[in-house]
């Protein structure tokens, strides 16, 4: 963990010194600096006992606590004031410099290797009642709260790639327009390929998509494609040139339509690469790979543990979100791979005290060798 500090340190601190910070981190009567509230912001969120901004600034009160944060006792207030005049751009900018330097290693997949994958989706955070501008109706009697982080996704580097975040009611397909950068293929789900005005515009900004649409999208088919035999042993069973939408107004850009029948399931998958650097049964490959999306998030909520949030405004629940995504890359940059729930338990085991650091990364090295055994199988 200590390690994982530095490595969040030295990046806070390379953009800190090219930031003007707020004038109230500069007054002797502040307990807390910048460096140092992140730092206990991190530290909660992987530490198992911590669970709100209450418990956290009670355990500022012990020595070790201290020691690693670089901070004295922290009140209440000071924790929540601090979150008010910080602006969570900052910590964007150091999850950028992480993604840069490279925190995740690429998997070698030489026919994906000429694309840049990224998979785009949202996830709901559950909110306080009282997090009123968070405020989303969802639900039976539209009941629920939330802040909705909208991911980037880099599959090949299995990493976090850019993010926005939002109240839960803000547009997934704004975030993608707002997200997009030339070059990049974007993998989504129906919700994404439902709009087809965004089609054009993802084309209209020289990158590409695969996107899933509806079996009951109407068609207007303008070439059919031969199938190779690969495209067939990918459970390819169509390919054509089509346009979207039941009108003119209504109609998309020209896609090519993929069309793929097994036994699990029925999929209808349009793109705008054409087919000569990605056939069919390389569209196949890249949905397949958009699961590693889903397993992020399942991964931030259910092992790292984010369910809960330190902050109630806006500012401070961007805060924590981003440092999620920083906590998965330097977890990621120490281990050589995203934790799984073991070698999370003897990390948060080491924080209590119960596990040296040898033992920890001998666990790391086994669940590896681990790893490397189940691939060659």
């Amino acid at each position: 963990m200590r390690s994982e500090t530095a490595l969040f340190q030295k990046a806070l601190g390379s953009v800190l010194a090219q930031t003007r910070l707020p004038k109230t981190f500069s007054d002797p009567r502040r307990e807390l600096d910048c460096s140092s509230y992140l730092s206990l912001f991190l530290f909660g969120l992987f530490n198992p006992v911590v669970e709100s901004m209450r418990s956290l600034c009670a355990v500022t009160a012990l020595e070790k606590v201290q020691q690693h944060v670089g901070c004295g006792k922290v009140s209440l207030g000071s924790f929540s004031a601090a979150q008010r005049v910080l602006d969570p751009d900052l910590l964007k900018r150091v999850f950028e410099q992480l993604v840069e330097q490279g925190a995740g290693e690429p998997r070698r997949d030489p026919s994906l290797a000429h694309l840049k994958l990224l998979a785009q989706d949202g996830s709901l955070w559950p909110a306080l009642p009282r997090l009123a501008w968070a405020e989303y109706g969802v639900g039976a009697q539209g009941q629920a709260k939330g802040v909705r982080l909208h991911l980037r996704f880099n599959i090949l580097q299995d990493q976090p790639e850019d993010a926005l975040i939002t109240c839960g009611k803000g547009c997934e397909t704004q975030a993608l327009r707002d997200l997009l950068l030339p070059g990049q293929t974007t993998v989504a789900d129906r919700y994404y390929g439902q709009d087809y005005q965004l089609m054009g515009q993802v084309d209209r900004a020289k990158a590409f998509f695969v996107f899933r649409v509806r079996e009951s999208a109407a068609l207007t088919v303008l070439e059919e494609l031969p199938l190779s035999a690969e495209d067939r042993a990918a459970g390819v069973v169509r390919q054509a040139w089509v346009y979207l939408g039941a009108t003119e107004k209504l109609r998309s850009i020209r896609v090519r339509l993929v069309e793929i029948k097994t036994a699990e399931q029925h999929l209808f998958l349009v793109t705008n690469h054409p087919v000569g650097p990605v056939p069919a049964a390389l569209v196949s490959l890249i949905y397949r790979r958009r699961w590693s999306i889903e397993l992020f998030f399942r991964w931030v909520k259910c092992i790292l543990g984010c369910r809960h949030f330190f902050a109630e405004s806006p500012e401070g629940v961007a805060l924590q979100i981003y440092l999620a995504l920083i906590a998965a890359l330097l977890t990621q940059a120490l281990t050589g791979q995203r934790p799984n729930k073991r070698v999370m338990e003897f990390l948060r085991l080491y924080l209590l005290g119960w596990a040296s650091a040898e033992e920890v990364a001998a666990l790391i090295s086994q669940q590896a060798r681990q790893g490397q055994k189940a691939k060659k199988a």
